[in-house]
């Protein structure tokens, strides 16, 4: 005699369709991560669109973005070094002039490059440019804003700008010796999330980069918050959570940028981020200590030995073969 109840409905369990579908999902769902290095602010401004809308407005009055664009004249605008000596089997007749940047082939990386900014200015200088950066908001405002720069160089050649949407910490898709010279401005390096993350970009850095190629670098000086009120606090804040937690680091902090509550940001000192170039390959060539407002270099001397710096922009280079 059969059974004279309705047959029972598959449940997700007993259907093979349906279980593999919830599998799926379910290992996506498990095996997703935030990029290495990025922080939960940061991944939010990443996503945000409206904060490429009106970056540039927001940065055309700080004095950083305009000493930085003066250094990195000086450092990317001339096409030669200075003639190498001669060794003692060579007289002067045979010495080489070294290239640095010997024609519009050689490439530049703009790493966090936002939108444009410094990509813009090295284009100007008639160099290649490869922007990077996590936000394809800030990316689509870099290919506008190159549009814009080559209609207005009527009067010379600029380079070209190609856009990358990566992650800083994860640049294996770049070739070693592939690019002739870096920059890291208005303290992306201290976005990311992580010493070793920090030390990965710099590596990366170092191995793109070839000899006789440069960097320039910015990072906020952790110490300048002495010089605010209640400075003292938040460096004791940041030194107790460094001890009491693996994942935050001293000089790791979060604060309310344009709407977002909690944008991450680490401020460095001066021996650590001696410490994290040399550990990723780099040879330093000269510290620029910048005032608090970012508008001027702070002149070595005795007088301004205790002046405390709002920040470092830093000139550097890989390793000679």
């Amino acid at each position: 005699m059969t059974d004279p109840r309705p047959e029972k409905p598959a449940s997700f369990t007993e259907s093979p369709r349906r279980d593999h579908r919830e599998s799926s999902a379910r290992i996506e769902q498990s095996q997703w991560r935030r990029p290495a290095g990025v922080a939960a602010g940061t991944w939010r401004y990443v996503q945000q669109g409206s904060i490429a809308s009106h970056y540039d407005d927001f940065v055309a009055e700080t004095p950083l973005c305009k000493l930085d664009q003066t250094i990195l004249r000086q450092v990317f605008g001339s096409i030669d070094s200075e003639p190498s000596k001669p060794s003692n089997n060579q007289d002067a007749s045979s010495r080489q002039t070294q290239k640095v940047f010997s024609d519009t082939t050689d490439w530049m990386l703009d790493l966090g490059c936002g939108t444009g900014r410094a990509a813009t200015e090295l284009s100007r200088l008639g160099r290649n440019v490869l922007a990077v950066d996590l936000s394809q908001s800030m990316l689509d405002h870099v290919t506008e804003r190159a549009k814009q720069a080559r209609a207005e160089s009527t009067d010379r050649e600029t380079g070209a700008i190609v856009p990358l949407r990566a992650n800083l910490v994860q640049l294996n898709c770049l070739a070693d010796n592939s690019a002739a010279g870096a920059v890291c401005l208005f303290s992306t390096l201290g976005m990311i999330q992580g010493r070793e993350n920090r030390r990965a970009v710099l590596r990366h850095a170092s191995r793109i980069v070839r000899p006789g190629g440069k960097l320039l670098l910015h990072v906020h000086n952790r110490y300048a918050s002495l010089a605010q009120s209640g400075g003292m606090r938040l460096l004791a804040k940041s030194f107790l959570q460094s001890l009491t937690s693996k994942q935050r680091d001293f000089g790791d902090a979060t604060y309310a940028y344009r709407g977002l509550p909690d944008m991450f940001l680490h401020r460095y000192s001066r021996r650590e981020l001696i410490a994290d170039l040399k550990n990723s390959g780099w040879q330093i060539n000269h510290i620029h200590r910048l005032s608090l407002d970012g508008s001027q270099t702070i002149e070595e001397s005795a007088a301004n030995k205790l002046r405390i710096a709002g920040g470092y922009l830093l000139e550097a280079q890989p390793p000679q073969p």
